[in-house]
């Protein structure tokens, strides 16, 4: 289905830029397939084939068939807006990606990285004069700051930014000159106190940037006006205005025009406060997502902040994965390589070093450790101003939302027929002289009825027709999953779940399998060293401490101290020692603690040359250091196996040398500590000649530390408790259909128990291979091998990160839909290859949760089975509001057609029409789209991605509802008359029986909406009281409707009930609760109705112009 504006594509197939409402063409066609070798085509080869979908043949040739929106080309997103029939394009496409704008935000990347400061000085004006932005230096001739407060210049930093100058850095006295003049110590950071953090965001600014205000409510008053069929209803209503008050004059003259207008008004203001009130929460989520959580030094100590609060003169210490948070110039580095590709747009990794210091905000860490000192921040960095410029959000559009603009469309087109068959049915009679007035009078007489009368009553037919186009075509369809995600991802946040993409909340819901990590995830992630040998000799600290020679212990806490990427705070008033860093260095930092270890004395007695970070492939990272006599010790820590494997001897515990050749002791110490879900990690070193270190600074980045001829030093068993309910979130997963696996990094015998331990392999049968299986195992598998084993794998240990994306796309090859959970930089790939990325919030670095679609902010498994669930009561939300709408749609049009062919009038005009809309568009949607989840969604298997919207069990609860409405309706319409004759006057029957069917009819969909509560369980009311928002809802409609039955008459063409009328409305309406209860018991087909009528469909669907 197409549907193109009069004028041009561009608008409706741009998303929300579109505001132009004008004639549309549709055309009912067979759009032509992407090339077979596009993206859309080899993307939906990844389908849900597990889940009652592996015999539906794939529908190449349907725009509206997207399986996933999540890096969608932009052919295919283009095809649906163009294929959709659109009476607010304004309105329907709001919340979907703006092609248009996203090009523009390309065009302005490459226009800021070119022009940079331009722009800013512009920038910079524009805001000063819009009093936006408080400028503390005029452009022109900046003032110097107070070399009092500090000792160098906003604009003089600025300047050796931009230069890149390294003759200005040393002028200033290098790194450790200007971080004098800037009042701070690359050591210790600046002083943490409020005066001195508002003197500097004083002198140098914040790390704020000025963003776009978000649309006001009459903005959104105006983009709800916009509606092709409202503004001809306006039309319409006035036109009737002025014929009603000339021939009726002004009194009574007004009442049909005006009741028009004011429920058209009604209308549009009741959707703009439904809209403005999600963009409101979208614009909350937006601020979230952005607050990202960084560690500075501040007094010595490493604090968490926001990355808002950071200032020109923080200290950041860097790490593989983290976002630079400002701009800034090196203090130290080891390897530190920076991916510099969101600010130069070119995928150009940048190593950085003493000839290469400067740090640009909003780059990440590819590789390597080391600290910046910060030197400009928010407006007055590049990346401040690239997102000053493009920091309006261009929307998404996701699979669901995609779909029901198909059913909007197809059920449009349907409606429009109507609202045309009913037009000129309604022209034909008017104009033949079959159509009378309530007094038995014939409206038209050819040569007698004057001109004016006869436009009135065609307005007024034409007025029911559009009238009838508003009520079928379902505008509010599609934004109903808008306005569940909004209500969702609102509530996912108290769910420690914060949604990045919007389609991965419902994609949640169809997910088959859980690929999670161990560690932090499945497990609390609070590290105890339990267990450690020295030598062979088993300690128990402090008790064994006496018995352990000194030198030992000088090496082990040497090792320890400046091979790891955490701290030990010391007070200086000697109280406990402050112990950051990742858990497992906490763990042995602690550890060493207890050792005896002074962390900053052990630090100084030696000097770094060279730092190899923690590599996840490798699992180990090492550091070579300088003693003061020159020596040189090579220190590694890491996986206990994989360092046992290149040590040839151990230190006992009296400090002799031992070879440890034929030695299984050790082996067998880390399998009985794994065998207990210990982390094992094993600490060595090796001595190393000096006139061997590479003595320049480039070379000795470039230095790959030996590796071989260890010395064992320790090994240590870490113990990382089960998180509570882990057992039962993976219990609920399994009941749900989901499987969950273990995809870790530690020994194959620690995740065997930790399995165990969480209820993920439930018995000794499930130990062998391949249900267990080491990521080297599977990595050298064939890819046809691999997608075979993968379906069994449930726990994968000593897996690389890319030994998870192997496995993430063989399972997604054999038509699983993968979630997958990560937190480091190497698993960034796998989060962006699967269905659903997850990342940690706590422990995930912020390349990680980039590449995500939604940040599990307690990083815990049990908030991931709560995403499942809220992504499964999505999907039914939507399926409760279409079944509703649509039994409306069919009930009203049903009665209106019959009742125009069959007599010439229809029992619900115009304004009664409107009234219904509100009720099951906006009303409904907000109702029925907010329900929250419940325990029944998850003893469902997981939704198909092509299953269809409108199941067997909706189509038959939707048919009984609608077939009986209609069938009372009509009686009511043909015989009420006769009826009510025998209780009333013969002049009041005619207007009390259309007034009967309409609150009748609006009755009926109260009660209905309970239905839709519950489409597959007998007890509709279960939980009803929890949803306050449902229960206002139906109050609010209630009341609204005995308003405008008893005092607004005039405008609805209605008369005031008695309690007999009002009573009998009731009962009409109450009958749907036990014929619900009736319908259910109706067996229906496992077989979906939708595929025995895809292929007539697909015959019937030719080129076919239709004009709206």
């Amino acid at each position: 289905m197409t549907a193109t504006s009069g004028g041009s594509n561009d608008g409706a197939s741009d998303g929300n830029n579109n505001n132009n409402n004008v004639f549309v063409t549709v055309t009912v066609a067979a759009h032509p397939a992407a090339d077979d070798d596009s993206p859309s085509t080899s993307a939906v080869h990844h389908i849900d084939v597990n889940v009652h979908d592996d015999d539906i043949p794939e529908d190449s040739e349907d725009p509206f068939d997207i399986a996933q929106t999540k890096n969608a080309p932009r052919e295919a997103l283009q095809r649906w807006r163009q294929a959709a029939l659109v009476l607010n394009a304004s309105r329907r496409f709001r919340y979907t990606l703006d092609l248009k704008k996203e090009e523009e935000k390309l065009q302005k990347k490459n226009l800021i990285r070119a022009h940079a400061q331009v722009i800013r000085a512009a920038l910079l004006f524009k805001l000063a004069g819009e009093r936006e932005l408080v400028v503390t230096t005029p452009a022109r001739t900046p003032a110097r700051i107070n070399v009092g407060d500090f000792g160098v210049e906003l604009e003089a930093l600025a300047s050796m930014f931009k230069e890149h100058d390294l003759s200005a850095l040393e002028e200033y006295g290098g790194v450790q000159g200007l971080s004098h003049l800037l009042k701070s110590s690359p050591e210790k950071g600046i002083i943490d106190s409020n005066d001195d953090l508002l003197r500097r965001r004083s002198a140098f600014g914040t790390n704020t940037y000025p963003r776009k205000k978000g649309k006001s409510f009459f903005r959104f008053l105006w983009e709800a006006w916009q509606d092709l069929t409202l503004i001809i209803l306006i039309v319409a209503a006035v036109v009737s205005l002025v014929l009603g008050i000339k021939t009726e004059g002004l009194e009574e003259g007004w009442y049909d025009g005006g009741s028009i207008a004011f429920a058209v008004l009604l209308v549009i203001v009741v959707t703009a406060v439904s809209d403005y009130r999600q963009s409101l929460q979208f614009r909350n989520l937006n601020a979230e997502k952005q607050n990202i959580q960084i560690e500075v030094i501040r007094g010595g100590r490493i604090v968490k902040i926001s990355i808002f609060d950071i200032v020109v003169g923080d200290v950041v210490p860097l790490k593989i994965g983290d976002q630079v948070p400002a701009d800034g110039v090196l203090i130290t580095g080891h390897s530190l390589a920076i991916d510099e590709s969101s600010m130069t747009g070119e995928s150009k990794i940048v190593h950085k070093d003493h000839k290469a210091p400067f740090f640009m905000s909003g780059c990440k860490v590819a590789d390597g450790v080391g600290s910046m000192l910060v030197t400009g921040v928010g407006i007055n960095t590049e990346w401040g101003l690239l997102m000053a410029s493009i920091s309006e959000d261009t929307g998404e559009e996701t699979p669901l939302q995609v779909r029901l603009n198909g059913v909007a469309t197809f059920i449009g087109v349907v409606g429009l027929s109507v609202a045309v068959l009913v037009l000129g049915v309604l022209l034909a009679r008017y104009f033949t002289g079959n159509t009378k007035d309530l007094e038995g009078n014939v409206e038209f007489v050819r040569g007698k009825t004057s001109v004016s009368r006869a436009i009135d009553g065609v307005i007024k037919i034409f007025t029911i027709a559009v009238t009838i186009v508003v009520v079928a075509v379902p505008e509010g369809l599609p934004l109903a999953v808008t306005l569940t995600l909004a209500y969702s991802m609102r509530k996912m946040m108290a769910d420690k779940a914060l949604v990045r993409r919007l389609s991965a909340c419902e994609t949640m819901g169809s997910a088959t399998t859980i690929c999670s990590d161990k560690t932090g995830t499945l497990t609390l992630n609070q590290m105890t060293v339990v267990e450690a040998y020295v030598g062979k000799k088993n300690i128990n600290l402090p008790d064994d401490l006496p018995d352990l020679n000194p030198d030992v212990i000088s090496l082990i806490n040497e090792g320890v101290a400046q091979n790891t990427s955490g701290n030990v705070f010391e007070p200086k008033d000697g109280g406990e020692g402050e112990i950051t860093g990742s858990p497992t260095e906490k763990a042995i930092l602690s550890w060493a603690v207890k050792l005896g270890m002074k962390f900053d004395l052990t630090k100084s007695n030696s000097t770094i040359l060279h730092i190899f970070p923690f590599n996840s492939e490798k699992k180990r990272g090492g550091a070579a250091l300088k003693l003061a006599d020159s020596s040189v010790h090579i220190h590694w820590k890491g996986a206990a196996e994989i360092v046992l494997g290149s040590c040839t001897q151990y230190l006992d515990s009296d400090g002799q040398l031992q070879s440890i050749d034929g030695e299984d002791f050790f082996k067998e110490a880390i399998d009985d500590m794994a065998a207990r879900s210990l982390r094992c990690i094993a600490i060595a070193y090796r001595s190393y000649e000096t006139d061997r270190v590479p003595s320049n600074e480039e070379d000795l980045a470039q230095w790959s530390l030996p590796e071989h001829e260890l010395v064992l030093l320790a090994i240590v068993g870490i113990k990382d408790p089960c998180r509570p309910g882990v057992k039962d979130a993976v219990r609920v997963c399994t009941n749900a259909g989901v499987k969950v696996r273990m995809v870790t990094g530690d020994n194959i015998q620690t995740a065997k128990a930790i399995a165990l331990e969480c209820g993920i392999l439930s018995s000794n049968d499930d130990l062998a291979e391949p249900n267990v299986l080491e990521g080297k195992t599977f990595r050298a598998l064939s890819e046809s091998e691999r997608e075979q084993v993968a379906k069994r794998i449930t726990v994968m240990g000593r897996s690389s990160p890319n030994d998870k994306l192997l496995l993430v796309q063989a399972l997604r090859k054999g038509g699983e839909v993968v979630a997958v959970t990560g937190d480091g930089t190497n698993d960034a790939p796998a989060l962006h290859e699967a269905d659903i990325g997850l990342s940690m919030g706590i422990q995930g670095t912020e390349v990680a949760k980039e590449s995500s679609d939604i940040i599990i902010l307690d990083d815990d498994i049990v908030s991931v089975v709560k995403v499942v669930r809220w992504g499964r009561s999505v999907y039914a939300n939507i399926q409760k509001f279409i079944q509703f709408q649509l039994t409306v749609n069919v009930a009203a049009l049903v009665i209106n057609v019959v009742a125009a062919v069959s007599s010439g009038g229809v029992p619900l005009n115009a304004v009664q029409l409107l009234w219904v809309n509100l009720i099951m568009d906006t009303l409904g949607a907000l109702a029925l789209a907010t329900e929250p989840p419940t325990d029944h969604l998850m003893h469902r298997t997981p939704v198909g991605r092509r299953e269809p919207l409108i199941t067997n069990i909706m189509w038959r609860n939707l048919i009984v509802q609608a077939l009986y409405q209609v069938a009372v309706l009509l009686v009511l319409h043909f015989g009420g008359d006769q009826i009510l004759r025998k209780y009333y006057p013969r002049a009041r029957t005619h207007q009390l029986k259309n007034t009967l069917i309409f609150n009748a009819f609006v009755f009926c969909q109260i009660f209905n909406e309970f239905n839709a509560r519950k489409p597959d369980e007998m007890n509709v009311f279960r939980g009803v009281t929890k949803n306050r928002l449902f229960i206002g809802i139906i109050a609010f409609t209630l009341v609204l409707q005995i308003i405008i039955i008893e005092f607004l008459g005039k405008f609805t063409s209605t008369v005031r009930l008695d309690w007999k009328m009002w009573l009998i409305s009731i009962a009409i309406g109450l009958v749907s609760w036990p014929l619900a209860v009736v319908g259910k018991l109706i067996a229906v087909p496992k077989t979906p109705f939708s595929r025995y009528l895809s292929k007539p469909w697909r015959l019937i669907r030719k080129p076919r112009g239709l004009l709206l």
